[in-house]
């Protein structure tokens, strides 16, 4: 390559000047643009961010209601006052079981086989 090649001459320095200047000049247009048509999606987001916040501490909440409503204790409470007994309290019957016949043993295997494959 050689110098003499190359145009260094002031109108085609001049003419890439503009070039690159119209090429700046829409790209910043582009990035107001941009900035412009989404100007609205920061509340957006912070709004939602404020619901799930919210979301969230009403499951919590909701979770330790849960758990304070099924508790052993307090189910035996309920219990109690809609008489209901425990098992422990409770009076026991016993029956035998009719009309089930055991099945007979199995028969009893007295050879062993064994077999062995080589690969």
């Amino acid at each position: 390559m050689t110098v003499s090649r190359f145009d260094f001459s002031l109108a085609t320095w001049q003419s890439r000047a503009i070039r690159y200047m119209v090429i700046y000049l829409l790209l910043a247009l582009a990035l107001v643009a941009s900035r412009y048509l989404t100007q609205d999606i920061r509340p957006s987001l912070r709004a939602a961010q404020d619901r799930e916040a919210k979301l969230i501490t009403a499951r919590d909440e909701l979770e330790v209601e849960v758990q304070r409503l099924s508790s052993p204790q307090r189910v035996r409470d309920w219990a109690s006052q809609n008489g209901l007994r425990s098992f422990a309290e409770a009076p026991k019957t016993k029956q035998s079981i009719t009309g089930v016949t055991p099945p007979p043993p199995a028969p009893v295997r007295t050879t062993l086989e064994v077999n062995t494959e080589w690969k």
